[in-house]
């Protein structure tokens, strides 16, 4: 007898779709078919998408801010949040902070996880200080013990490395088979260009979009995939918002290098209009990089159709607005430069792609499925364990109601922000039913699991790393 039987349903993977039943054994799918025999639960899936269970690959979580900041999602809210937008593992940042080795850090953060998660997890490493000791000894065995990519930045004073830094760190990457993730933007050209806002008296929040333009991202964009060719090591751009910088990608990728392109929500529903809200709203936008403009929209979502972008993720970066810890804090009322940098996104990414994407049109389930789940664990060494529907893969399934519509309200959320982006936002489609590891955790809405349900999961090396021809 199965654990668990999904009858009647439609699956998709990112290759194909066609109608079967799926059946669960010991938290693991072992067969795929009709008739496939007796189970201890039925889900009758009947008018249903089974899809794989959701992969954000790009999310933060009680990652350590500046003082008085307080990221709004813990493990506990944010993976709750995350499982009922149809996600089963999501990867946060491990942040290493100047001066602290990066075990030190890991044994931190693992404990903040520990016991308190409702999806699977596995962690990136933000390298802030590449330092001898980091690049020679402890990057090499940490990426032995699973931890197989690492981000870097190229703006925020507290965490930019300079070109030599990031020429190190790559070739770290590609001695050891990691995978190297890149936030670009040039920080000195943000810093200038505060200055001369701040000199005219241009502190709203609609500042922060023009002191980080398009040109910030797409030089940095350029010299991200330039350092990665010198060092001959892949790259990944993350949270791209234009198409100067998707140009950026395109270009390398003729050059026969081996970039993997990264969007988000933001980038295709909001725009810098938003920003400039009444009474310091626009704080409840301020990203980065900031949403741009409505042609900007249209070439991420050409670029989402066709192909410049592998991956589709949240950067789910929450904080509260009005709080003191958070976008409200007392320096942040007074100036831009001040509001903590995020917002929250993790439980509707799925839920707009789908609605805006498959929906209307602009993709098919194949895609959908490959942007969200399966093109994430192949770029992070989860494959084929996980994002996809197969025999032998973890059981995490995401049960979709295409006939289902709602509209985005904060109050019908899970995180533990006090807002939405997406507030208003009418929404076709939704997931309605999750499992996790063979065990129903959401059932037909209702939360059915529990914060020990997830687990750490250790990955292997990306399928990317190596060699950086396609």
């Amino acid at each position: 007898m199965f654990d668990l039987l999904i009858r009647n349903g439609t699956v998709a993977t990112a290759s194909d779709v066609f109608p079967a039943d799926v059946a669960v054994k010991d938290g693991v799918i072992v067969q795929i078919g009709r008739d496939l025999g007796p189970a201890a639960e039925t889900i009758d899936a009947s008018g249903r998408y089974v899809l794989p269970g959701g992969i954000d690959s790009h999310v933060h979580l009680s990652q350590p801010q500046a003082p008085g900041i307080v990221m709004a999602d813990d493990f506990e809210s944010g993976t709750r949040s995350a499982l009922f937008g149809g996600n089963t593992t999501v990867l946060p940042f491990c942040l290493q902070e100047k001066g602290r080795p990066l075990r030190e850090a890991l044994t931190a953060y693992h404990a903040l996880a520990d016991g308190n998660c409702y999806t699977d997890v596995s962690f990136h490493l933000i390298v802030s200080d590449p330092s001898e000791a980091v690049l020679g000894q402890e990057l090499p065995a940490l990426v032995e013990d699973g931890y197989t990519s690492f981000k870097i930045f190229m703006t925020y004073e507290d965490l930019r490395l300079n070109d030599a830094e990031i020429l190190a760190t790559m070739d770290c990457a590609r001695r050891t088979g990691a995978l190297v993730m890149v936030h670009c933007e040039n920080e000195d050209a943000i810093r200038y260009l505060i200055g001369r806002h701040e000199a005219d008296g241009d502190v709203a929040p609609k500042a922060h979009a023009t002191t980080r333009p398009i040109a910030v991202e797409r030089e940095a964009t350029h010299r991200a995939v330039s350092l990665a060719e010198v060092v001959d090591v892949p790259v990944v751009i993350v949270h791209v918002s234009n198409r100067e910088a998707m140009e950026e990608i395109e270009r390398a990728r003729r050059r026969g290098r081996k970039v993997i392109g990264e969007t988000c929500p933001q980038y295709l529903m909001l725009t810098a209009d938003d920003l400039d809200g009444m009474d310091w709203e626009g704080a409840k936008f301020v990203c980065s990089p900031p949403p741009r403009d409505s042609a900007s929209q249209e070439a991420c979502w050409e670029g989402i159709e066709r192909g410049v972008f592998d991956l589709y993720s949240s950067d789910h970066c929450p904080f509260r607005y009005d709080d003191p810890h958070g976008k409200l804090n007392p320096k942040g009322r007074e100036s831009f430069r001040h509001i903590p940098n995020g917002i929250p996104g993790v439980e509707t990414r799925l839920p707009i792609l789908f609605s805006e994407g498959v929906m209307k049109g602009r993709i098919d389930l194949c895609r959908f499925v490959a942007l969200t789940a399966t093109n994430h664990a192949k770029t992070y060494g989860l494959y084929p364990k996980k994002g996809t529907i197969a025999i032998g893969a973890d059981a995490d399934i995401a049960i979709w109601n295409p006939q289902a519509t709602r509209t985005i309200r904060h109050a019908d959320l899970h995180d533990a922000s006090d807002y939405s982006p997406y507030e208003g936002l009418e929404i076709a489609g939704w997931p309605t039913t999750v499992v996790l590891g063979g065990a129903v955790v959401v059932d037909n809405g209702v939360l059915t699991g529990h914060a020990r349900a997830g687990r750490y999961v250790s990955r292997g090396r990306s399928s990317l790393a190596g060699s950086t021809r396609p």
